[in-house]
C-alpha cells in the first residue's frame, strides 16, 4: 500500500519539476538514485558486484532507460489518473509476448480477456478512429516496453541476484541519459531541483517497498494491493492538479482493473516475475 502511495508521489513532484525541468534531467535524476539504491543493497547484502549476464544486464538496463522515459512523458502529458490506467495494461502486453517470444500456449479465455483489456485502454484513453491523443501512445508505448522487462527478468532472476540486478540497472541508465541530459540541461531552481532529487528517491525507495513486499508476502495475496495507485492518482490529481477523471477514464479503469487481475494471476501461476521499473 505505501508502495503505491509513494509511485503516486513521485510522478506528482514529476509533474511539478516537468515545468522547468527537461526530460532527461528527470530520467537523469532517476537514473542515480537508482544507481545509489543498487549500490547501497549490494553492500548491504555482502553481495558481488560481478555479473554472469553482462549483455543481458545491459539490455535491461536500456530497456529500463526507455520505459522510464516514456514513463514520465505519459505522466507530463496525460491526467494522474489516466496515466496510471494506461500502466496497467503491461500484464496485457505479457500475455501477447509470452505467447510469440516464449511460445507458451495461451488458451480462449486469456486471449478474450486479453482483447477486453485493450479495449478498456480505448475506452479509457477516450480514442476514436479520427484522433488518438499523443500521450496515450506515450503512455501505452511505456507499459508495452515494460512487458519487455518482465520477460528480461525472469531470465536474470535465474542466475543473478536481486541487488545485482538493481545495481546494473542503475549504472545503465546514469551513463545511459547522462549525455543527453548534459546536452539538455536546463537551469534549475533551488526548488526544482529539491524536487527531483526528492522525485528520483522517491521513485527508487518505491521500486525498494515492492520488492520487500513481494519478499515477505504470497504474490497472490498481494496482487490487489497495486490497484491503489489509481485510486491515490485520482485523489492527488484532484487535490493537487484539480483534474477530474472522465466517465471514460473511470468507465476503462473498471475494465482494465478487472482484466489485469485476471490476467496476471495466470501468468504468475505460470511463473512470471512481476514487472519493476
Amino acid at each position: 500500500m505505501l508502495a503505491g502511495a509513494v509511485f503516486t508521489g513521485e510522478v506528482m513532484l514529476v509533474r511539478l519539476a516537468g515545468e522547468t525541468a527537461a526530460t532527461a534531467q528527470i530520467v537523469f535524476f532517476r537514473a542515480l538514485a537508482q544507481l545509489l539504491l543498487g549500490t547501497a543493497m549490494v553492500v548491504a547484502s555482502r553481495g558481488a558486484f560481478a555479473t554472469h549476464r553482462p549483455f543481458l544486464q545491459v539490455t535491461r538496463g536500456l530497456t529500463s532507460l526507455g520505459v522510464w522515459y516514456l514513463y514520465y512523458v505519459s505522466f507530463l502529458l496525460l491526467d494522474l489518473a489516466l496515466a496510471s490506467t494506461l500502466t496497467f495494461s503491461t500484464s496485457l502486453f505479457v500475455t501477447l509476448l509470452a505467447a510469440r517470444v516464449l511460445g507458451e500456449r495461451i488458451g480462449m479465455a486469456r486471449w478474450a480477456a486479453t482483447l477486453i483489456g485493450f479495449a478498456g485502454v480505448v475506452i479509457a484513453s477516450g480514442a476514436s478512429s479520427s484522433s488518438v491523443e499523443p500521450g496515450v501512445l506515450v503512455g501505452i508505448a511505456s507499459a508495452a516496453l515494460a512487458a519487455v522487462l518482465v520477460l528480461l527478468n525472469r531470465i536474470l532472476v535465474r542466475t543473478e541476484k536481486t541487488p545485482t540486478i538493481m545495481f546494473y540497472i542503475g549504472v545503465v541508465t546514469t551513463l545511459g541519459t547522462l549525455p543527453v541530459a548534459w546536452a539538455n540541461w536546463q537551469p534549475l531552481s533551488g526548488e526544482v531541483f529539491t524536487l527531483l532529487t526528492c522525485a528520483g528517491l522517491v521513485g527508487a525507495s518505491g521500486m525498494w517497498l515492492t520488492i520487500e513486499a513481494y519478499r515477505a508476502g504470497e504474490v497472490s495475496a498481494l496482487a490487489p494491493f497495486p490497484y491503489l495507485r489509481l485510486v491515490f492518482a485520482v485523489a492527488a490529481g484532484y487535490a493537487v492538479f484539480a483534474e477530474v477523471p472522465s466517465a471514460n477514464t473511470l468507465a476503462g479503469m473498471a475494465v482494465i482493473v478487472a482484466t489485469t487481475i485476471y490476467v496476471a494471476r495466470s501468468e504468475r501461476r505460470r511463473g512470471l516475475a512481476a514487472p519493476h521499473r
